[in-house]
């Protein structure tokens, strides 16, 4: 029986492409180019960082991916601009089913397990008014590694107190659904996009294709 659901953050409940307006009015034309270059480092930065062992928080990570991702399409990067960017981070729009799925699921205990560090969550969820449904807001900051290592979805089993097969795990990034997959958790992959998913030997328990669908699966 599943007690508690754990979600990731970025690209699951929050769309980490609602920076792409703010990009547009900085960089006309490029706005969208910079939202998909910006995440993509973001994961490569995270993951590199993790197997050299020098890890940064998500905060830190975030700035230099943007200042990479400036300079690799040839943008004017700027103190002012990236300011505009990195507070944009905190308002990042709610996905459209998320909300109500929320409510749907508040007899079980819910909470967030984010690579996301404290000073870019804490003001991400409560800018969204969505506060109010998590008992808790966990960061890798506490172990200063990132997702998908195992030691992270163990974070949700020691703050939850429960048996990892009595958690489901739900993320719209497959590399994260496997991790979690791996690790022993419930996974539900929230796949919004329709994409293959990737060659790693792992499957979710549930392929969803918006978190509308959740609620009845669990």
């Amino acid at each position: 029986m599943v007690r508690a659901i754990v979600f990731d953050a970025y690209g699951t409940l929050f769309d980490v492409h609602s920076v792409a307006r703010r990009g547009e009015e900085l960089f006309p034309g490029k706005g969208a180019a910079l939202s998909q270059l910006w995440r993509t480092k973001q994961l490569e930065y995270t993951w590199l960082r993790s197997l050299m062992g020098r890890y940064e928080d998500f905060e830190a990570v975030t700035a230099s991916t943007l200042r990479f991702s400036c300079a690799a399409l040839g943008l004017g990067w700027t103190p002012r601009a990236s300011a505009a960017l990195m507070e944009q981070y905190l308002h990042l729009g709610p996905y459209a089913d998320v909300p109500a799925a929320l409510s749907a699921l508040a007899e079980h205990e819910l909470c967030i397990l984010s690579n996301g560090s404290p000073s870019m969550l804490e003001p991400l969820v409560r800018n969204s008014g969505l506060a109010k449904h998590f008992a808790a807001v966990l960061s890798v900051d506490a172990l200063h590694i990132f997702k998908p290592h195992p030691s992270v979805y163990q974070l949700a089993v020691d703050a939850l107190a429960m048996d990892k097969h009595e958690i489901a795990f739900v993320s719209s990034n497959f590399w994260d659904a496997a991790g979690a997959t791996a690790f022993g958790f419930r996974v539900f992959w929230i796949n919004r996009a329709g994409v293959a998913p990737d060659e790693l030997g792992l499957q979710p328990e549930a392929i969803l294709s918006s978190l509308a669908a959740l609620p009845e699966r669990i």
